[in-house]
């Protein structure tokens, strides 16, 4: 971290403590949302909303948090890497702002900006992980399940941002993160191993998960060779009676799923979405405290 800045760039840059705290304050400010009265928590801050790679769910949370808790959100027009150096580019910003949120493509370009600027820097997605929606997602497990304490979470996904923030998540909580997919697209990342992560290529370790994650399929398939790791309405009947079915988006129904598993009761999606915007606005009060 720069300086006395608090950074979330990766899972894992959290202590235990803190990410904890946060996934429970965001079960405190969904109460909070539903009933109109947020805590000001960051009145008088100026945030700088940065996203040079599209997308719109988690960026439009947290502008529409930041504004809620009684913050200043501008969101920032510029490209990484185009004209001005990264580093620079960090320094110009932390003169106007207290805190920074960016979703970029490349996990350095963020590092770099941290590095330079004087506030803290929030990862809202790179190509190498997606933080913030992890912690969202753990954020709707723990207020379904009461606790995340050892939670098996299965990830029918190819290495890519979403499954390695659970990877990152396994190394900092006391959960277990599985892999399973076939070899040519395990995660073989060495600073995410730990004995918290594993890989496989069994679906039978879908049959004690407590929640059950996918993502789009690689895009480098042929035909159909990932058929049997498509989840369906048998594999969802199969699961644990009280397991957590969370596909994604922006899901590929046909794909990765099918289109009835997206209607089926354990499928929670819309629902633990709706928690990324109150683990976000957690985040950023823990950020700024």
């Amino acid at each position: 971290m720069a300086g006395s800045a608090r950074n979330f760039l990766e899972f894992h840059d959290l202590p235990e403590a803190g990410l904890r705290s946060i996934i429970a304050r965001a079960g405190v400010l969904a109460k909070a949302w539903h009933e109109r009265t947020m805590p000001q928590s960051l009145a008088g801050k100026r945030v700088g909303l940065i996203a040079d790679d599209g997308g719109w769910r988690n960026t439009s949370a947290f502008d529409l948090g930041i504004q809620a808790m009684g913050g200043l959100c501008v969101q920032v027009p510029i490209g990484f890497n185009v004209r001005e150096e990264t580093g620079d580019l960090g320094g110009y910003l932390g003169n106007w702002f207290d805190m920074l949120v960016i979703r970029t493509k490349e996990l350095a370009t963020l590092k770099a900006v941290a590095a330079a600027a004087p506030v803290s820097v929030i990862n809202a997605r790179t190509r190498s992980n997606h933080p913030c929606e992890t912690l969202g997602d753990l954020a709707y497990i723990e207020s379904r399940r009461g606790s995340i304490e050892g939670l098996k979470v299965v990830g029918v996904a190819a290495d890519a941002n979403i499954l390695r923030s659970w990877a990152e998540a396994s190394i900092a909580l006391p959960i277990e993160v599985v892999q399973v997919y076939p070899e040519r697209w395990h995660i073989r990342n060495a600073a995410l191993l730990n004995k918290r992560f594993r890989v496989s290529t069994d679906m039978g370790e879908l049959s004690d998960a407590d929640v059950v994650i996918t993502d789009s399929w690689p895009g480098d398939v042929a035909g159909d060779v990932l058929a049997g790791y498509r989840i369906g309405t048998d594999i969802l009947d199969r699961l644990c009676k009280d397991a957590i079915f969370l596909p994604c988006p922006p899901v590929r129904r046909g794909e990765e799923v099918t289109a009835e598993a997206m209607e089926h009761p354990r499928c929670q999606c819309r629902a633990a979405k709706a928690f990324l915007l109150h683990a976000q606005n957690a985040l950023m009060e823990w950020v700024v405290a």
